[in-house]
């Protein structure tokens, strides 16, 4: 066997167990997300920043309460990281460009 061949099959394998457990996570995600809103609609200032949030429920959020329910976890699809020395609501990454906050429609 070739260092590439060996190379390809531990590859492999790490995709292969990888994907089981994206699909336990994504079982686990779905009885989650049953229970949580989600962002439907967004707010922008002039520069483009969001500012403010529409959840499925109607409920209309300014960023700091955005911020604390997700960190709550009852906010779906969306996760807060830490930069810039503040904490950033942004979707989670998924591929699709069309569910990205910025890109939902403005209320």
């Amino acid at each position: 066997m070739s260092a590439n061949d060996h190379f390809e099959e531990v590859f492999e394998q790490y995709r292969n167990a990888a994907q089981e457990i994206a699909q336990e996570e994504l079982k686990h995600e779905i009885s989650n997300s049953q229970n949580q809103e989600s962002i439907v609609a967004v707010r922008k200032n002039e520069e483009g920043d969001l500012i403010a949030f529409k959840t499925s429920s109607g409920r209309e959020l300014d960023y700091i309460s955005a911020l604390t329910d997700a960190k709550q976890g009852k906010l779906a699809h969306v996760d807060v990281f830490h930069k810039y020395g503040r904490d950033i609501l942004r979707s989670e990454p998924d591929g699709i460009k069309e569910n990205n906050l910025d890109h939902l429609p403005e209320f």
